[in-house]
């Protein structure tokens, strides 16, 4: 399956191939697509997981809250 993604960051490289290739080897992947996949990966990753964080602030914030309405009780 070709990740329509990842082929237009390639794509779009232009004259940073060269370093990103060599950065993708230095890091072990045999190809050019596996490495910037397994960086999309990695970002949506880091995204779901601030999602996710944020979402248990918020829980704990509003839990804060609806302790503090009375106390003599």
């Amino acid at each position: 399956m070709l990740n329509q993604e990842v082929n237009q960051i390639i794509d779009n490289l232009k004259g940073r191939r060269g370093y990103e290739e060599k950065k993708a080897k230095k890091l072990g992947f045999t190809s050019l697509y596996d490495y910037f996949e397994d960086k999309l990966k990695k970002q949506k990753l880091a995204i779901d997981n601030e999602k996710a964080i944020a979402k248990q602030a918020l829980i704990q914030k509003q839990n804060k809250f609806s302790e503090k309405k009375c106390k003599c009780c």
